[in-house]
């Protein structure tokens, strides 16, 4: 269902806010919900998509080690160790500038994967030498630890969005030193489940305190969630977050 709501409303979107890079965080594209393959990732890209970006969930589909490392509109979260396949970061031409791109992951309730903010440090440093314009998905399981980590890198990085927990939150906001932050840009897929998945298996979860299979909701109608970014074009300080939902309940109106 995430798929098709981005072949439906991907290009409609990208007509009214006419964007010049388009960022989708693509960690749990597959009908099952957790990794990606790629053809997903080339119909992606074919829907509109210039960078996809991962998460947690990168290496549940084995076959992205098939091609992750011929790529470089995909990335995985620049901490995991060294000597992981595929990048954290990529560069991608806009006009006369450029935008860098980096994935990273947090680690309060996730894989004690490398510090993401000393990896942020010494990624803005090589990276600012290129480019003002630099876009981190931070991919991480509590507020707290997004809001942070954004607070540690205001005024080194042009926008802050977070992913990974599924609710869009409507904290969109410019800190003080001009980065664009969004707490979590929300999902895209089934609007009827419970974080995509069919709601009675996890209410069976809770009822019950034993492991249930859980089973990604088909029914229903679906949602798109995410954010628009404007920068400056003489800095790489923001000057506008607007995020949007797409559902049932707030149906895109074409202008």
């Amino acid at each position: 269902m995430g798929q098709e709501m981005i072949h439906e409303y991907l290009p409609r979107l990208k007509q009214r806010y006419k964007p010049q890079v388009t960022i989708v965080n693509g960690e749990n594209a597959t009908l099952v919900g957790k990794g990606i393959t790629k053809k997903i990732y080339k119909g992606l890209l074919q829907d509109g998509a210039d960078v996809v970006t991962m998460g947690n969930h990168t290496w549940d589909n084995q076959e992205i080690l098939d091609f992750i490392d011929q790529t470089h509109k995909l990335v995985r979260p620049a901490n995991f160790p060294e000597g992981t396949p595929g990048r954290g970061f990529t560069v991608v031409n806009v006009n006369q500038q450029k935008l860098a791109v980096i994935n990273l992951q947090g680690r309060v309730f996730l894989n004690d994967l490398d510090d993401p903010f000393r990896k942020a440090d010494a990624l803005l440093t090589e990276l600012l030498k290129q480019t003002d314009y630099i876009f981190i998905d931070f991919h991480a399981e509590t507020t707290s630890e997004k809001m942070a980590f954004a607070r540690y890198v205001d005024g080194r990085a042009s926008a802050v969005v977070g992913t990974h927990t599924h609710v869009q939150t409507s904290d969109a906001r410019i800190l003080p030193q001009g980065t664009a932050y969004l707490t979590d840009a929300g999902m895209t897929g089934p609007y009827d489940g419970v974080l995509g998945t069919k709601y009675e298996k996890v209410i069976q979860r809770f009822l019950t305190q034993r492991p249930v299979r859980f089973e990604v909701e088909t029914d229903g109608g679906g949602q798109l969630d995410g954010c628009v970014v404007d920068l400056s074009d003489k800095s790489g300080r923001a000057r506008q977050i607007k995020s949007f939902q797409i559902n049932p309940d707030h149906p895109f109106m074409n202008d």
